[in-house]
Formats: C-alpha cells, structure tokens, sequence
C-alpha cells in the first residue's frame, strides 16, 4: 500500500517537487478538495478560473484540475496560454468566479510545481478558506465518499491576457511614462510575465529591451526565478551596457519585481516598496495606509508617519496582507519577497504593475533611481538589509522551528531586544530601530533570517548573533 501524501498548503498555497510528490494523483486530490468545498459552501455555481505558468506540465495539470471540477458539475474557465498569476487573480474577479487555481510553483527552482488558490476577491484564498479546502483535502486523501455532481460541466478557454492588460491600464496611466525618451530594460526570468511591460508602453518614446523573454522550464542561468541580485546580474549587465534608466525584473509568475539602478545596482526589496510607499502617498496622495508583513522595512513605519497614514502588520503570506489590505481600506501591502499590491487593482501581488509605478515614479519626480533612494534616506535615515536562506533536511524540521519558537535573546550585535512579536516565527524589535526576524519558510525547506540596520557592521553582527542563537 502506497504511503499516504502529506500535502500542505504553507505560505502561498501547496508546492513539491514535480514527480515526486507534485503528481496528477495529487493534483487531482487538491482539485476535488477545492470543488468538495464550493459545493460546501454553496459557492458552486459561480465556477473556477483555472491558470498555469510555464513550467514543464503546468499546462497538463491545470487541464487535469479543470477535468476533475467539471465532473462535480461545476464549470471552469482556463487559461489560454501561460500567463502571470496576477493575470489569474484579475480573472476571478473579471468574471465573477467563486475561486482561482494557478498552476505555479512562483519562484521556486525549476523542478518545483505548485498549486494557488485565489479568493473570490482576488487574492490568496484567506487561511480560513485554506483550512476548509485542507479538511476536506483530508477526507479525499483518507478515501472517504465524495459528493457527486447531478451533471458534468463544461471547460471553456478564455482569453486571460487581453483582459489583464485592459485592467493595467485602467489602474495606471501609462502615456506620461511611454511619453519620455527613456531606456528601459526588462528581465522576465525565462517566467510568464514576458511581453507584459513590452505591449503596456509599445506605441511611444520610450525604448523597452527585454531579456531573457523566452520560456524555458529550466530556468537557465540562475539558481532560481527569484529576482533577487545573484539572479539578476544579466539584467545589471544589459543595464550598464546600454545606458538604460532602470531594469525591471519579474519572477517565474510575475508576481514579484526586482530592480537595478541605473549603474547596475540591485535596490533591496525594502527599498522598492519604500519608494512606491513614498511614490504612493506623496505625488498620488494616496493615504489609506499599508498593509504589510512582519518582515517588511520599518522605513515604511517611518513614511507612513510623516503623511498620517496607518501601518497594519501581518504575519508573512499575501493570505494575511490581502485580507488585511480589504478589511482596513489600505491604499497598498507588502511583503519582503518582492510582492506588492495596490489600490484600484486586485488585493494580490503583482509584478509589472510594481515595475510600472517605479516608472511612474521617476517620471513624475523627473529623478533617477539612485536620486530617489538618496532623497528616500534623507527623509526617514540610513537603513541597511539583508535576509539568509539556510537549508535543512526534512528531519531537522521540528528541531528547528523548535530552536526558532525559543529564542529569547537579551540582544543582537550589541543592540538590546526592546520586544518580539511571535505570530509568524519570532520578531525581535531592537534598540534604535532596528529589528531581526526568524521564520521557517512556508514553500521551501529553509529557514529564513532577516534584520535591518542603519548600517553594514551592525547588521553583519545581528544576523551573526542570531545564528548562533538559532544554532544554524
């Protein structure tokens, strides 16, 4: 007898390694939990938006969830091509469907697959709505009687990308950006956001080069479709060799945004959404505040002060920053990884439209990347980053979140531990300012640390303490 799976939905929905434990067996089992649970909540007749990336059999996968949700009677539109995760999220609420399922492992290494569940307002499914699909994944995965559908509904394909590009450029005008003789160069990570940027600003001045446009599974050339700056150093590259303005990348899903300066320097993923907060809540004076995780800058803390507006943390995952963002009328969230949403768009991350008001940023202040991270530090002071990925075996697990869950140091690099926050792993807020962080990932066998400081040394000897505190 084969031993039963043991899928989890973590951070952002149920990922694995394709072959492994990512099978269409299991797929299948996640399909039917989701249609057990429309039928249960009596959601059913607003159907399924069904999407996949480009990653090998993303495509198969999402034809196989469609099959299974049809036969429960409950009808699903798919995708026509790959296309952006966000593209999925704009979807469900396009067409008033009561779920979205995106094939997609995000960022992970290539041979990773995932499986997303999108909420009726299009964001990640909230984690009540993830706790009922994994009761009834349970009841699915221990063989107990399903309920049946009077009739087999119909799969039908639609066009995702026409409509999400429609819905662009409803939330941000781009004939100011496309307008201005820029250089501009865009990496889409081999991933399914290329041509996104590209067809947003045809048809102007402003000159667009995309790198790395072609799909490709494999991912080639970097350890991960993560746009962090190890993995963007052809894009650095391009950036200098072409005078370009900015580099705009996108992750595997073009969820996420990375940018390089106009020398080739990577921008932290802190310093990106404190710019688009000051962007924002200054020059498109939107204040209804922010909504974002525990590991996000507290420079956002400091700007939001400085314009009256509210901060809301959350534990890490855009099922807390979503929600949040809709419960409090934020104008904006975030999360460290590179994911952020605004207002007048759908509650969920989204790439290209990040990458787009970066553009209008500059544009609108008439400044460079570089003038706007010196006038960023002249208003809220210096604040240096950084975040470790540490790898574990699967049997270290528990010992680890074990070591995570009780630390209680007294400080770190010589700063005193004022208070922790402890919803998502433990946050340590410390003297000045600063603050460290130390989770268990959600999506990938890693434990993950943070900390930002005002400047290099400290930082190196807070993140160093907190290793030897976790003892990793």
């Amino acid at each position: 007898m084969s031993e039963r799976p043991d899928i989890k939905f973590g951070t952002d929905g149920w990922r694995a390694i394709i072959a492994e434990e990512f099978t269409f067996a299991n797929v299948r089992a996640c399909a039917e939990a989701v249609a057990r649970n429309l039928i249960a909540s009596g959601r059913s007749r607003d159907g399924l938006v069904v999407g996949f990336d480009t990653r090998y059999g993303s495509q198969r996968f999402a034809h196989a969830v469609a099959d299974v949700v049809n036969r429960f009677g409950i009808a699903t539109q798919i995708f026509d091509v790959a296309a952006p995760t966000p593209a999925c999220s704009f979807a469900v609420v396009n067409q008033s469907a009561a779920n979205g399922v995106m094939i997609t492992a995000s960022h992970n290494p290539p041979e990773w697959n995932g499986f997303k569940v999108k909420s009726a307002a299009g964001g990640s499914a909230s984690p009540e709505e993830v706790a009922n699909i994994e009761l009834h994944l349970a009841d699915v995965l221990d063989g107990k009687s399903s309920y049946s559908g009077t009739h087999v509904a119909q799969g039908q394909v639609f066009d995702v990308i026409g409509p999400y590009l429609e819905q662009l450029h409803r939330v941000i005008d781009v004939d100011p950006i496309k307008s201005q003789p820029l250089k501009i160069v865009v990496d889409a990570m081999h991933g399914c956001g290329a041509g996104i940027i590209p067809k947003m600003l045809a048809g102007g001045a402003i000159e667009v080069t995309e790198i790395r446009s072609e799909s490709n599974p494999n991912f080639p050339g970097m350890d991960q479709p993560e746009p962090i700056a190890h993995n963007l150093r052809p894009l650095s590259d391009t950036v200098r060799e072409t005078g370009a303005a900015v580099g705009i990348a996108l992750d595997g899903d073009a969820d996420r945004v990375g940018i390089i300066d106009e020398n080739g320097i990577y921008f932290t993923t802190l310093e990106v959404f404190s710019l688009l907060t000051d962007h924002f809540m200054g020059r498109r004076n939107e204040r209804g505040g922010v909504a974002c995780t525990i590991t996000m800058s507290s420079m956002v803390d400091k700007l939001s002060a400085n314009y009256g507006a509210p901060v809301y943390r959350t534990p890490v995952g855009f099922k807390y920053v979503g929600p949040t963002m809709i419960e409090e009328n934020c104008s904006m969230g975030g999360e460290e990884s590179g994911g952020y949403a605004f207002k007048g768009h759908v509650p969920e991350r989204d790439g290209a439209l990040s990458g787009l008001l970066f553009l209008q940023a500059m544009v609108m202040s008439g400044k460079k990347p570089t003038e706007l991270l010196n006038d960023l530090h002249a208003l809220v002071g210096p604040h240096t980053f950084k975040r470790i990925d540490i790898s574990y075996d699967k049997t270290q697990r528990s010992h680890l979140a074990e070591q995570v869950a009780s630390a209680t140091p007294a400080s770190l690099g010589g700063l005193a531990v004022e208070s922790d926050d402890r919803r998502d792993g433990v946050r340590f807020d410390l003297a000045g300012g600063s603050w460290a962080v130390a989770r268990m990932s959600g999506t990938e066998p890693l434990v993950r640390i943070y900390a930002e400081t005002p400047d290099d040394d400290t930082l190196t000897a807070v993140l160093g303490d907190l290793q030897k505190t976790l003892g990793v």
